[in-house]
Formats: structure tokens, sequence, C-alpha cells
């Protein structure tokens, strides 16, 4: 665990995490019980579902864990209700769940490109939508995961790279409704990151992999605690001031733009 944070933090929180039963949102899910926090996840997969719980009940709390899609406005709703009927008013929402592929927009598919859109944008409305009578207000915290994408154009990301600026302007009209009740929005923008489904496809061979990472100011990939530790951050009481806020957590790879998935050399396949 990163040693700036002071432990259990999040004692007596109930948190809720979509995408939370693999690579980045698991890291978060992961993060927020070692620091005190009741832990529910949502994902697709049962198996899925039940392996995150296991993971996260090795840390001491209790965990709740739903199979949904996040593009089901019933399912997800149904799962949010339950977890205000176990546990009583949700703290924190993050919205994870994502989509990718790389494709060239003249090889996508219609189908291609609104999945991502759904899983992404219409899943973090979803998710916060629905959300919203379960909060604890004021008080609680909603916050998106996006990508450098947002702010950034990619080749072979037309699909996310829409789905995920608004995903940001998502967030600050959120940010912005939401704010009188007490309840703060914001997103985090992770750029390559180690260990994640995103990075494999983005950089399939040892020679991509280089390219990423030389690509970065930092000189490394990140690693999935240290997006944990982002979102901690802004989940947390030391964030009582800032909503509506896209921090971007790239190790700089954000200024140097494009020449990150131009120097990937990534073999997107023909359509999605």
């Amino acid at each position: 665990m990163i040693s700036v944070f002071r432990e259990r933090i999040l004692d007596g929180r109930n948190a809720y995490v979509t995408g939370g039963t693999s690579g980045i949102c698991l890291g978060i899910a992961e993060f927020f019980a070692q620091q005190g926090a009741r832990v529910a996840v949502q994902g697709r997969n049962p198996e899925k579902v039940q392996a995150a719980m296991r993971t996260l009940a090795g840390h001491g709390g209790l965990v709740l864990g739903y199979s949904a899609d996040v593009r089901d406005a019933a399912a997800t709703g149904a799962a949010l209700q339950s977890v205000r009927e176990n546990w009583g008013e949700i703290d924190i929402v993050v919205c994870g769940a994502a989509g990718n592929f790389p494709a060239p927009a003249i090889g996508m598919s219609t189908n291609g490109f609104k999945s991502v859109v759904d899983i992404d944008l219409l899943g973090t409305f979803n998710t916060a939508r629905l959300a919203w009578e379960h909060l604890r207000k004021p008080g609680a915290s909603v916050l998106a995961i996006s990508a450098i994408h947002g702010a950034q154009p990619y080749q072979f990301q037309a699909h996310v790279c829409a789905a995920k600026a608004g995903v940001e302007m998502l967030c600050k009209v959120l940010a912005l409704e939401w704010g009188p009740a007490g309840v703060r929005v914001n997103a985090i923008a992770p750029g390559p990151v180690d260990g994640t489904e995103g990075m494999r496809r983005l950089a399939p061979t040892d020679e991509a992999r280089t390219a990423v990472t030389s690509a970065v100011p930092l000189g490394r990939l990140a690693q999935i605690e240290e997006i944990a530790a982002a979102a901690l951050f802004l989940c947390s009481e030391a964030a009582a001031y800032i909503t509506g806020a896209v921090l971007n957590v790239d190790g700089g790879t954000a200024l140097v733009g494009s020449r990150l998935m131009a120097g990937a050399q990534v073999n997107p396949r023909p359509a999605g």
C-alpha cells in the first residue's frame, strides 16, 4: 500500500465500484477495502464477481457483489438498491466499467462504436443517475474513470475518445447540478497502466510496449496502485473542496499527445 495515506481513512464508508472485478477498478476497490470501506462491486461476468469478492473479503471488511451490465439500467438500479438496503446510504460511487479495442474508424462497425460508447458513457450516466437517490447528502463522492483519450485524440481510438470526452463533460455537468446537495463529482484520466487489459491491447508486443513507455515523460508505465491512490484522494475528505475536476494520472503522457499511439505500432482489428 502506498504509505502517504494514514490507515483506514474510509472507515464506516460504503463504496460502490462498477467494473470493480478486474484491472484498475479492482485495484481501486482493493485500496478502498484496505482503507476500511465496505465495498460493493458490479461486473458482467459472474465468475469474476465471485473472485473479486473473495479478494476483497481478504482485507477483512464487508463485501457485496453484483453480476449486472451497466448498460442495463434496471439491473444496475436493483444492485444499488440492494446496497442501500444492506448498508445504508452510499458514500462513494466509482463509475469504472469500460470497453476498448484498437480499430481504424473506416474499419469500425456501427455496433463496435456503439458498444464502447454505451458501456463507457451510458454506463457512467446510468450508474451515477441511479445512485443519486441512495447517496449520502451532503458528503458523497462520485468518481468516473476516464482516460487521456477524453481530451487528446488518438488514432484507432475514435470510439474511446468520443466516449471519454462525453464522460468528462457529464461529470462537469453533474458537479454543477449536484454541488448544492453536497455531492462532489470528479474524474480520473489514466495514461498507460501496466497489468491491464487496455495496455495489453494497446501494446501487444515487446516492441510496442517499449514504444509506449518511451513516450511517457516520466519514463515508465503507471501501476494500478497509483491510479487507486488518486481515486482515494479524490473520494476522501482531503479533496472536500474539489468537484468537476479531471485529474490526469498519466506520467505526463497527455503532454506529448498522439505520439504515444503513433509509436506504439498497434495492430488494430479491421472491424469492431
